[in-house]
């Protein structure tokens, strides 16, 4: 999260700087906001490379954890599942297993 924020806020702060340069250099209106961005993404690209790494790197090993603990969950539920799912469907006769609700008699299987 610190990361995340660091890296956002040093790219607005290349993004002002590139305005108010411009600004003094003359540009205005959507001319000054098309070169800033263009400048500032630039100037991200090179200037921030490190603090992107590191970023990236946090949010692998975040994602890494909750890939972790999606599968973790997936394999409860599905022993769960097993658990609960008769491995025999048939009564003792051969005959299907029949489910009794309200007095009726219905089939399953």
């Amino acid at each position: 999260m610190r990361t995340g924020l660091a890296y956002t806020s040093a790219r607005i702060l290349l993004l002002v700087i590139s305005v108010v340069l411009l600004y003094l250099a003359g540009a205005r209106g959507i001319l000054l906001l098309a070169l800033a961005f263009v400048i500032s993404a630039l100037a991200s690209y090179v200037l921030l490379s490190r603090q992107r790494e590191v970023l990236a790197g946090a949010l692998n090993r975040r994602l890494g954890r909750v890939t972790a603990k999606a599968t973790e969950f997936r394999e409860r539920l599905d022993e769960g599942t097993a658990a609960e799912d008769p491995e025999d469907t048939e009564g003792a006769a051969g005959e299907p297993a029949v489910a009794e609700t309200s007095g009726e008699a219905v089939p399953r299987g």
